[in-house]
């Protein structure tokens, strides 16, 4: 990719938003991404450390009612036993056992905490990336590996912290978090989603769902 072009849609020339803190961040007058300088993102090691830090427990009533924002919307949409894949899904999937208590096959992917790649050779009915697209070195890449994991007339399910105001971005609790290195707007999904053909639906705040067309060319 060339210096300065953009991770989420490769869009060349984006420019500089602000420094904060010894970290420089730019943004996409594209697709509307904000992002860290690719010359400044965490290590593997500082990555890992950082996320067993974290306390998501799958049966914790508390992270339950967070996830069910995406996982409402989406069992709606989804034909009974569908087939899907947590993409991202950290040492402890609660939305996959979520899905699962609604009659859903899921499988699991996490390049720390279950890194087997063997569910990346299917396909799916749906994916889920939830509390993940932020932590993406690469976004652009990660996307098209998600979208061409779903079936035709399947569901890409993200949920992330919109981004949407510049002025607080400095003092943004999410960005604060050294592992989050892209933020997105709804902007920024909507473009990833038409850029590609597919439909973008935002059913609650921080939650897009994009549907694959059944057909080429289709709308869905």
């Amino acid at each position: 990719m060339n210096e300065g072009a953009c991770p989420v849609c490769r869009s060349p020339g984006s420019e500089p938003l602000l420094p904060v803190e010894g970290r420089d961040y730019r943004r996409c007058g594209v697709c509307a991404a904000r992002f860290l300088d690719p010359r400044q993102l965490p290590s593997r090691e500082v990555e890992y450390a950082h996320y067993l830090n974290h306390e998501n427990h799958p049966d914790d009533p508390g992270y339950r009612r967070f996830l069910s924002k995406l996982a409402e919307p989406l069992l709606t949409r989804l034909a009974p036993s569908s087939r899907g894949l947590d993409y991202g899904c950290g040492p402890g999937p609660a939305l996959a056992a979520m899905l699962r208590e609604a009659g859903h096959k899921v499988a699991l992917y996490d390049p720390f905490f279950h890194p087997d790649r063997k569910p990346l050779e299917g396909s799916y009915d749906f994916v889920t990336c939830t509390e993940t697209a932020e932590h993406f070195h690469r976004p652009a890449d990660e996307f098209d590996r998600l979208m061409g994991l779903v079936r035709p007339g399947g569901w890409l399910a993200i949920m992330t912290c919109f981004q949407t105001d510049d002025s607080r971005f400095a003092e943004w609790r999410y960005r604060m978090d050294p592992t989050h290195v892209v933020f997105y707007r709804e902007a920024t999904l909507r473009h990833l989603a038409a850029s590609r053909g597919w439909r973008c639906e935002i059913p609650a705040k921080d939650v897009a769902l994009m549907r694959r067309p059944d057909t080429p060319g289709g709308d869905g």
